[in-house]
């Protein structure tokens, strides 16, 4: 069955890139055209607002283009890293970035490959090739044993990263990540986002929304609409499909003490995902939450946030 989706994906989004093509001469691996990116944009600038905390906005050169990051917190906290989750955008802190704020130096970062600020310049990235950008972006702002926090894309990359030696991470979160200990556990219910990528519209995403989170309610119309921005404007991305869930091996040269959370009602993982994370990591701590989906940080924000600063503080 997964074989049958992912070769769905992939015939539909051969479909839809060709098309594409043959549309504008704007180049940009990301958005369609210049006029939809910049609305996109107006859309990310509101979102950012819902921080509420003060912050400001850098761009990092990499080998691979532009990074966009934003900075908060207080200079002398611990350094901690936020790495959103697909097509989420650095905004998706806003329910947490008060509380993570304020103790630790944030540095939440745009994956290059995605509807953000980050604009990238290269061709799609390999796995090794993501590692580098990371590592420049840690070189630049010289991170010495910083925490990480990464949601469901996020935390596949925050683990991809932490497998490699040396580096210089020290705790790990990760938010109910994403085809890291195992395949996408409910392949079925999922595939109303793998059709509001391809075929994006309001309806769609309300079902999509539905699927992964326990209480759409909950999400800020200012970021919903960004959110779905992201999906209508922006191409179709394969990149999921090159992201494999870690090996034994891998996972086993992971020292470094993790936190792993998962939602009660995730279509992501399940307690398989869990029990992989306590067989393998060596240093793990894991817990479900109760009345969560996939967006944990929107469907249990003060759950989430608790149980995050609890493990890193």
């Amino acid at each position: 069955m997964l074989k049958l989706y992912s070769r769905l994906f992939i015939v539909l989004f051969l479909i839809t890139s060709c098309a594409s093509t043959k549309k504008a001469k704007f180049e940009d691996y990301v958005f369609k055209t210049k006029i939809e990116e910049q609305k996109y944009q107006i859309a990310y600038d509101k979102s950012l607002k819902l921080w509420g905390f003060p912050y400001t906005e850098e761009n990092v050169k990499t080998s691979f283009g532009t990074a966009h990051v934003i900075i908060s917190g207080p200079k002398n906290g611990k350094d901690l890293v936020l790495l959103h989750g697909m097509d989420a955008s650095s905004t998706m802190w806003y329910p947490n970035i008060k509380v993570l704020a304020k103790n630790h130096r944030i540095y939440a970062i745009d994956f290059i490959m995605e509807p953000n600020k980050s604009h990238l310049t290269a061709k799609p990235l390999s796995s090794e090739e993501i590692v580098i950008l990371y590592n420049e972006i840690f070189s630049y702002y010289k991170l010495k044993k910083f925490d990480i926090i990464g949601a469901s894309r996020g935390g596949w990359i925050a683990t991809l990263l932490a497998a490699q030696k040396p580096n210089s991470i020290d705790k790990i979160v990760l938010l109910s990540p994403a085809q890291t200990f195992k395949f996408i556990d409910k392949m079925g219910k999922t595939t109303s986002a793998l059709m509001l990528k391809l075929f994006p519209s309001e309806k769609k995403f309300s079902k999509t929304l539905s699927t992964f989170s326990t209480h759409p309610e909950k999400i800020s119309p200012v970021y919903k609409r960004q959110f779905y921005l992201a999906n209508k404007y922006a191409k179709s991305n394969s990149s999921l499909l090159k992201m494999h869930p870690f090996s034994d091996k891998e996972l086993e040269s992971i020292k470094n003490p993790v936190l792993v959370l998962i939602g009660d009602n995730d279509v992501i993982n399940s307690e398989e995902s869990l029990e992989r994370a306590q067989k393998y990591l060596a240093n793990s701590k894991t817990k479900i939450i109760k009345d969560a989906g996939h967006f944990l940080t929107i469907d249990q924000p003060k759950i989430t946030n608790d149980a995050v600063i609890n493990f890193l503080e």
